[in-house]
């Protein structure tokens, strides 16, 4: 069996019951278990999943008569909570008791003392998902926390069949994490798709993939996951919030309002919920939009969606130092691709050239082989007339990396038409034609045809544009 059954009853037993939640999922979207398991074992397993989704529901509303340190957990009071949990001996803590501490030292910033409560975790149960995503956002490598997964022997000596077979997937799952926080994220989709034929139509696995598909700008697949998941489960939220930015992103505000209507009657307490809110405030009130971005921060400082979008809608409010220190928020919980392209369009609108080249630089270095990064330094490049020819190399090396960078292409265009060369620009927009049906595409090509006196062709372009928004609209 790919997922042991004892492993969520143990996470169970100690609480644990996120986790358990993440394991059930593995459990009953597991392909053996789809294939060959009898009904009755198939009922057990939705019956232990369900257990786990109840007494997590359960634990958060019992939460005034749980420990002082977990209450002062919930009511996010770090130091009051930390000062409780060190009182507890080393030796006398649990495993639930672990994972707390590893939580409050991360929170407070400690991560040497969270690597090790949650190393200790894992050492416990190599099955708790929230202290290996954890470990690798902090930097351990695969190797290291594969190493803490126990190899059970049998009376032989030999490792067990199934105990073998199940923690063959964790450690691909370990690599695909990895993968992802060291921004490497083509490997973590590759690793997270392996997984996902083992474990058909798992909600976790299409979430990460959805999320890493929406930060590098894969757009209609993320959206393609985020719909998956949500015709398997309707109920869930985690990471609705991206799904939100990106219905946004495509004009499609009717299901970005069933969307939020949904998440506000699931759990309106979640920050997922105001960060989505924020997103479809942000056409009608921005700086109504701006206090529930706010809002979702001040539920989960942790919470990177929502520094990333206080960022771009202080900027929209052309607020650009303010939306630095957004930002920068979001860059000390994971610094990703999306951090770093606001720093720089941030640093750039006060005309701090040196230092939105810099944030460009960090982002080639932490992704080298992103087409999205050296357009970054290519953006930067092209801000002055002296920087114009080092901008053109940087776009043409992204496209070179990734031919389908419609974002390259067009700030490629627009280097060419400020340089007067228009007939370079039309040839190269128009490459972009049969794959794309964009109207920024359209609208680029029409600016740069009636630059040069094709007024005819320009105004097919015009209508074309419309024609996509109104097709979007409806």
């Amino acid at each position: 069996m790919d997922v042991p059954k004892e492993q969520i009853t143990a996470l169970l037993d100690n609480a644990l019951f996120s986790s358990a939640q993440l394991l059930g999922s593995f459990l009953v979207s597991s392909s053996t278990v789809n294939a060959e398991t009898s009904p009755h074992l198939k009922a057990e397993n939705l019956v232990l999943l369900g257990d786990a989704l109840f007494r997590e529901r359960e634990y958060r509303r019992a939460i005034v008569k749980f420990k002082i340190a977990s209450c002062h957990f919930a009511l996010t009071e770090t130091k009051a909570a930390l000062v409780e949990m060190e009182g507890i001996p080393g030796k006398a803590r649990n495993l639930q008791m672990s994972l707390l501490m590893a939580k409050l030292y991360r929170n407070s910033k400690h991560n040497r003392g969270a690597v090790t409560c949650y190393r200790e975790c894992l050492r416990q149960c190599p099955y708790v998902i929230e202290a290996i995503v954890a470990l690798a956002e902090l930097g351990a490598s695969a190797k290291d926390i594969i190493s803490l997964i126990p190899q059970t022997p049998n009376r032989s000596g030999r490792a067990q069949l199934d105990h073998t077979d199940s923690s063959r997937w964790l450690q691909r799952y370990v690599e695909g994490q990895c993968c992802i926080a060291s921004n490497d994220y083509k490997g973590g989709l590759e690793l997270f798709a392996e997984l996902l034929q083992r474990f058909p139509n798992n909600t976790h696995i299409l979430l990460e993939m959805a999320k890493i598909e929406a930060i590098i700008g894969k757009n209609d697949e993320a959206v393609m996951n985020f719909e998956k998941v949500r015709s398997i489960d309707p109920y869930v939220v985690t990471y609705m919030d991206e799904y939100a930015m990106l219905l946004k992103m495509k004009s499609d505000y009717s299901k970005l309002n069933k969307l939020v209507h949904d998440l506000l009657s699931i759990d309106p307490t979640r920050p997922e919920v105001f960060v989505a809110l924020s997103v479809l405030w942000e056409r009608k009130d921005e700086r109504g939009a701006l206090s529930y971005a706010e809002k979702s921060i001040k539920i989960d400082e942790r919470h990177i969606p929502g520094y990333i979008m206080k960022g771009n809608l202080l900027l929209s409010l052309k607020r650009p130092e303010a939306a630095v220190m957004a930002f920068r928020g979001a860059q000390e919980l994971r610094a990703d691709l999306r951090s770093y392209q606001g720093l720089v369009h941030s640093y750039l609108a006060f005309s701090k050239v040196k230092e939105a080249l810099y944030a460009a630089r960090e982002a080639m270095k932490a992704m080298p082989q992103s087409a999205k990064a050296l357009k970054l330094v290519g953006d930067v490049h092209a801000s002055n007339s002296g920087g114009r020819e080092k901008a053109k190399k940087f776009y043409e090396s992204a496209l070179r990396l990734e031919p389908g960078y419609l974002g390259a292409a067009l700030a490629l265009a627009e280097l060419h038409v400020i340089e007067g060369r228009n007939g370079d620009a039309v040839s190269l927009l128009e490459r972009y034609l049969k794959d794309w049906a964009d109207d920024s595409l359209h609208v680029k090509l029409a600016q740069v045809l009636a630059a040069t006196n094709m007024l005819q062709d320009s105004l097919s372009h015009y209508q074309a544009a419309l024609r996509y928004l109104i097709i979007v609209i409806n």
